[in-house]
C-alpha cells in the first residue's frame, strides 16, 4: 500500500481540478460561511472562525451548485444549502474528532486538542442549531424538514457505530447502513435538496439523491481504507482511531470473512479483550493488503452505480462535472492500492 501524498482542495490525484466549472460558486459559498462566523456572539466568534478557516475541499456545496447546473439554473438557494450543509458537516468533524480523540485535522490542531471536549461539544452544537436556523429561511418548509432529516441520520449514525464497537455480530449490512447515515446522508442532501431547488421532478431528485448517496458512501468506504494504509503527514489528520476504538469498518470485516479458523479466533479475542487492533498485529495474522484491495473494489463498484444513475440527465458540462466527481474518488482510490 502506498503513502499516500496530500492533495490540495480541488486537486486530484493527478493535478486535475474537478471542481474548476464551479469554482466562482465555491468563492461565494466561502464568503457566506465567513458572515456566518458573524452572526455568533463576539465571545464565540473567534472559536467558530478557527473551524472554518480549516477549510475542505468543499466537496458537499459543489455537489449542490453541479445538481443545480445540471437540472436548471444556478440560484443564490443552491448556493445557501451548500453552505448549511458545510455547515453542518463541519459541526459533525468537530464532534467525530471528540469521540475519535484525534488532535489534528487539516494538519491543524482539532477543536477538542485546542480547547478540551467540553468546549469542543459546545462549539459542535452551536454550528448544528445555525446551520438548522440558517435552513429556515428557505420558502418552502420542506427543504427545512429534509436539512433536518439528513442531519438527524447523520447524528443517529454516529450513535449506532459508537454503540457497536467491538462488536462481533456486525455484518456488512450493519455497516452499509451506518456509513450511508453517517457519511452518505449528507451528500444525498447536498444533490437531492439542490435538485429539488432548481425545479427537477420527482424523479430526477430521486436518482440525484441516490447518486449522491452512492457517492458518499464509497467515500466513506475508501476514508476507512485511509484510516489504515495512510500518512497522517499527508492527509493532515489522525488516523489508526478506527482500530484503536473497535470500529469495525469494511476492511475488517473483509479480514474476518476470509481469514482461517484459526486467525479469525485471534482477532475475535482481541475484539472480545478490546484490545487495540494494530497494523502490526492484524499483518502477522491474515491478508491484511487483500481485505484493503476487497473493500476498495465495493467502493469502486459503488462509484460505477453512482455514474450510472446520472443517464437521467442531459448533456451538459454540470453533468460532466458530476461525473467527474466520481473520477476523482476514483483516482484517490487507485492512489491508495499502490
Amino acid at each position: 500500500m502506498a503513502i499516500l501524498k496530500p492533495l490540495s482542495p480541488f486537486t486530484d490525484a493527478k493535478g486535475k481540478i474537478p471542481f474548476e466549472l464551479v469554482r466562482p460558486e465555491i468563492r461565494k459559498v466561502e464568503k457566506h460561511i465567513r458572515e456566518q462566523v458573524n452572526a455568533f456572539d463576539p465571545g464565540v466568534a473567534p472559536y467558530i472562525d478557527y473551524i472554518c478557516n480549516t477549510s475542505g475541499k468543499r466537496i458537499r456545496p459543489a455537489l449542490a451548485i453541479l445538481t443545480a447546473g445540471a437540472v436548471g439554473t444556478i440560484t443564490d438557494e443552491n448556493i445557501k444549502i451548500g453552505v448549511v450543509l458545510e455547515l453542518i458537516h463541519m459541526a459533525t468533524l468537530v464532534h467525530d474528532d471528540i469521540i475519535d480523540e484525534a488532535t489534528t485535522r487539516r494538519k491543524e490542531l482539532t477543536a477538542n486538542a485546542k480547547w478540551g471536549n467540553g468546549m469542543a461539544v459546545l462549539l459542535g452544537d452551536a454550528l448544528f442549531s445555525h446551520a438548522l436556523l440558517l435552513a429556515t429561511e428557505f420558502d418552502d418548509i420542506s427543504i427545512n424538514r429534509k436539512v433536518g432529516k439528513a442531519s438527524r441520520e447523520v447524528c443517529e449514525g454516529e450513535v449506532i457505530q459508537s454503540q457497536r464497537r467491538f462488536d462481533l455480530t456486525l455484518t456488512k449490512g450493519d455497516y452499509f447502513k451506518i456509513i450511508s447515515m453517517k457519511t452518505g446522508a449528507l451528500f444525498a442532501a447536498a444533490t437531492g435538496i439542490s435538485a429539488n431547488l432548481s425545479g427537477a421532478d420527482v424523479e430526477t431528485e430521486q436518482a440525484l439523491y441516490d447518486y449522491g448517496m452512492k457517492l458518499g458512501t464509497a467515500y466513506q468506504v475508501y476514508d476507512d481504507c485511509v484510516d489504515l494504509v495512510g500518512s497522517e503527514e499527508a492527509i493532515g489528520k489522525t488516523l489508526g482511531t478506527d482500530l484503536e476504538k473497535g470500529k469495525l469498518t469494511l476492511p475488517m470485516l473483509n479480514l474476518l470473512e476470509h481469514a482461517t479458523d484459526e486467525q479469525r479466533t485471534k482477532i475475535n479475542k482481541r475484539i472480545i479483550e478490546q484490545q487495540a487492533l494494530d497494523f502490526e498485529v492484524l499483518v502477522g495474522i491474515a491478508d491484511y493488503a487483500g481485505a484493503i484491495e476487497g473493500a476498495l473494489d465495493t467502493a469502486s463498484e459503488m462509484l460505477v452505480e453512482a455514474r450510472d444513475g446520472l443517464k437521467c440527465l442531459t448533456d451538459s458540462k454540470y453533468t460532466t462535472g458530476l461525473i467527474d466527481i466520481t473520477h476523482y474518488l476514483d483516482d484517490l482510490i487507485d492512489k491508495c492500492r499502490k
